[in-house]
């Protein structure tokens, strides 16, 4: 037996034909998201896009065969950035930092959202009308990514057994039945108690971000940071306070 035969075979390069595809998607996916931050998602359209780049409709549907294609790259891109927005705000957080994880993707989602208001739009704001991402699409794939994060460095350090036994007053029987009936890949296989604990905390934080981001708090002036933060701390030993140190 030679020695290369336990090799793994490398992935053969793309072709030129398809990095100059690949090329031109992505220009289009920026034009669209230029377009959407100049006009709002609403005005989008695979016409204006066109017109922007100096191509025919004709030419950008053998990329996107529709606006909704379209949006859905948008969509799903925005997604990822946000995601690498949230998981780069805890990466860099810096090993001697007094701020918990969970509070650093917090400050990360809201300043992705911040600094681009019309993609947050895109994402949470009005649905665009007659626009429905695919199920299982990349908008869904993208999106599972992002609440990976979130999950992760909100239950940190506890077993499935304590997030079980969480303290979640007022649970009924009917919505826990529901909540371990969800798909595993819905919440990250979260048992209900935890399930729960997560949208509430997910409602709390996406809640602030959209009352900043869409200028509903400006009587808090130059303090919303801080009030974000002080938000989020407190919520984290609310919620961390709920689940028992031990398993019972």
């Amino acid at each position: 037996m030679r020695a290369d035969d336990h090799t793994t075979a490398l992935p053969p390069s793309p072709t030129l034909r398809e990095r100059r595809r690949a090329a031109a998607t992505r220009e289009i996916v920026d034009a669209a998201e230029s377009h959407i931050a100049e006009h709002g998602s609403a005005a989008l359209s695979l016409r204006a896009v066109a017109r922007s780049l100096g191509m025919t409709v004709q030419a950008l549907y053998h990329y996107f065969l529709s606006r909704d294609a379209l949006v859905t790259a948008v969509i799903a891109r925005a997604y990822d950035r946000l995601a690498d927005a949230v998981q780069n705000a805890v990466d860099t957080l810096p090993a001697d930092s007094d701020t918990p994880r969970m509070v650093a993707a917090a400050e990360g989602y809201r300043a992705w959202a911040i600094a681009h208001p019309e993609l947050f739009q895109l994402l949470y704001g009005t649905p665009l009308r007659n626009y429905a991402a695919p199920e299982g699409g990349p908008t869904t794939l993208a999106m599972r990514r992002l609440g990976d994060v979130f999950t992760r460095e909100l239950f940190v350090g506890f077993t499935p057994s304590q997030l079980a036994a969480a303290d979640v007053p007022g649970l009924s029987p009917a919505l826990r039945a529901h909540l371990d009936g969800l798909a595993p890949d819905t919440v990250g296989g979260l048992p209900a108690a935890a399930t729960a604990l997560l949208l509430s905390a997910w409602g709390h934080l996406h809640g602030l971000v959209v009352l900043e981001v869409f200028g509903h708090l400006p009587f808090m002036g130059d303090h919303q940071a801080e009030v974000f933060r002080l938000s989020m701390r407190n919520l984290l030993v609310d919620i961390r306070a709920r689940v028992p140190r031990t398993a019972p």
